[in-house]
């Protein structure tokens, strides 16, 4: 059996909701520290995190990547367990097999193999997991990158292995991401019975005023690199659940990930006064600031765009859109950072799952990264 493969199969074996670790790490660890990585543990709440390192000396190369992962769903949905890590037809099944098991395992074997051909590669290599990507990602990779930036250590470059490809492994490289800003807005008004509305404040139809606002409102037009702002509802609640009484609270939780032309600054501002506009008691608690960033053409770019030449005969786009990712937290210090995993279809769906040959064809651009890089 392919030992990425293998490795990825014993990933997904530890069930590791967010925020949970389930094991994964240690069994990174344990692969990786006869190879000269030196393991440390920052834990930071109920969120597990791990620093892999190989060697002290600069440029230092870092793979970033999380052991948690999303629910399962109704496991009854699923053809096959979502922890089992079956194999059927060349395809590698269960939760995390794309995002980013997958990606774990393909870093772990890239850099055994590169380290038994160049054991006195230049430079350093280092693995940063956390287990706290899905979740809040309060504890996690902030936590890590904050700890290693009080004590000294520069990230030159970072390769985040999120599920970046679209038709096949490799077309899309993510070199940036935009912001992200979210909360949670609450309007407060007076309940009472619905035959006399006079009496009451009805906080829902302020509310869906607010919402209809935000939701039309032009932020800006984007620009080449990246997508237009984009303000979304993500969760309701009101209401006492009768059906004649007006509530006296609603709340609803709402994201933007916004383009860097418009600052989350002036995003929060324009929020605020249209809320005031339509509501005299709201509240909005804002969700930790993800920062927009992006990589321009250089060093790890280019090593990139060449591992995937010569891997899967494929030239790469680069892309800023989708999702957030951990990259938002380490791009700040100054590293080059890209983004580069399997085929996104699956991702968060049931039936997640990733091709047997893609793995190992990602371990092997890893590790021809690491020889651009670093030989």
């Amino acid at each position: 059996m392919p030992a990425t493969l293998k490795l990825a199969q014993m990933l997904i074996r530890r069930p590791s909701l967010t925020p949970a670790d389930g094991g994964c790490q240690d069994l990174i660890s344990g692969a990786l520290t006869p190879y000269g990585f030196e393991p440390e543990v920052m834990n930071f709440g109920s969120v597990r995190n791990l620093w892999l390192r190989r060697g002290s000396a600069s440029p230092l190369f870092v793979f970033a990547g999380h052991t948690d992962v999303v629910p399962t769903g109704p496991e009854e949905s699923w053809r096959y367990p979502p922890f089992e890590g079956k194999v059927v037809d060349g395809t590698l099944h269960g939760r995390g097999a794309a995002d980013m098991k997958g990606s774990l395992a393909a870093m772990v074997t890239a850099c055994q193999r590169f380290t038994e051909l160049n054991p006195d590669h230049s430079g350093s290599i280092a693995l940063l997991l956390t287990s706290d990507e899905e979740g809040p990602a309060v504890d996690g990779t902030v936590r890590v990158i904050e700890t290693l930036s009080a004590r000294g250590e520069t990230i030159d470059w970072c390769l985040v292995g999120e599920p970046t490809s679209s038709q096949h492994l490799g077309d899309t490289i993510k070199n940036g991401r935009r912001g992200s800003l979210g909360g949670t807005l609450t309007v407060r008004g007076i309940q009472g019975h619905v035959a006399y509305p006079h009496l009451a404040d009805n906080p829902l139809h302020r509310l869906v005023n607010i919402i209809t606002q935000l939701a039309g409102y032009r932020w800006d037009e984007g620009n080449e690199f990246f997508a237009a702002t984009s303000f979304q509802v993500s969760n309701l609640a009101g209401g006492t659940g009768a059906s004649n009484i007006i509530p006296g609270e609603a709340q609803a939780r709402f994201n933007l990930r916004h383009c860097p032309d418009t600052s989350a600054q002036s995003i929060r501002e324009t929020i605020d006064s249209i809320c005031a506009a339509h509501a005299k008691d709201f509240n909005i608690d804002w969700d930790p600031l993800g920062l927009p960033y992006q990589t321009l053409s250089g060093e790890l770019v280019n090593a990139t765009r060449n591992a995937i030449a010569e891997v899967v005969d494929i030239q790469p786009t680069l892309s800023t859109d989708g999702g957030t990712s951990d990259g938002r937290f380490i791009a700040p210090t100054g590293a080059q950072v890209i983004e580069l995993g399997p085929i996104n279809r699956t991702i968060h769906q049931v039936d997640e799952a990733v091709s047997i040959e893609d793995l190992e064809h990602l371990s092997q651009i890893y590790q021809q990264i690491l020889k651009h890089l670093l030989s």
